[in-house]
């Protein structure tokens, strides 16, 4: 095999391996912003019962009062760690994002250079037009 030819199939099996990594840094954006979504959904659903609970005044003694204000500053630990494990998500959901557009980059180039290659290969064996071949000799009149 000619070293064009083996430098073209080289240039295949790594576009191969680089659209590997495309779906593995998709596969992998996709279960970070998963991730994001549910912890966002979380924190605002936590944050709806701490106002929900803040807003109650039914309370009827001293005793209810207490537990009240304590379920309500256990929400309110609680709500501070979902909001800081979203900040978290959002930040690693952005830098697989980041990976993702780095992977299809690098994907889109080798692929350029394979039909580039391809394209070079081709015309490299393309036969010349007969019209195109130099005259020997005088021209005749």
């Amino acid at each position: 095999m000619r070293p064009e030819q083996q430098r073209l199939l080289r240039l295949q099996r790594l576009e191969t391996v680089r659209a590997m990594a495309k779906r593995t840094a998709a596969r992998e954006a996709a279960e970070a912003e998963s991730t994001l979504k549910q912890l966002e959904t979380l924190a605002a659903r936590t944050g709806r019962m701490i106002a929900d609970y803040s807003a109650r005044t039914d309370v009827s003694n001293g005793e209810q009062l207490r537990q009240l204000a304590s379920f309500r500053e256990g929400l309110n630990g609680v709500s501070r760690t979902t909001q800081s494990d979203a900040g978290r998500a959002r930040t690693h959901a952005d830098l697989k994002l980041a990976q993702l557009a780095e992977a299809e980059r690098r994907r889109q180039a080798v692929e350029d250079r394979a039909k580039s290659e391809a394209q070079t290969l081709a015309q490299k064996n393309q036969q010349p037009p007969l019209g195109a071949r130099r005259g020997f000799g005088t021209p005749l009149e």
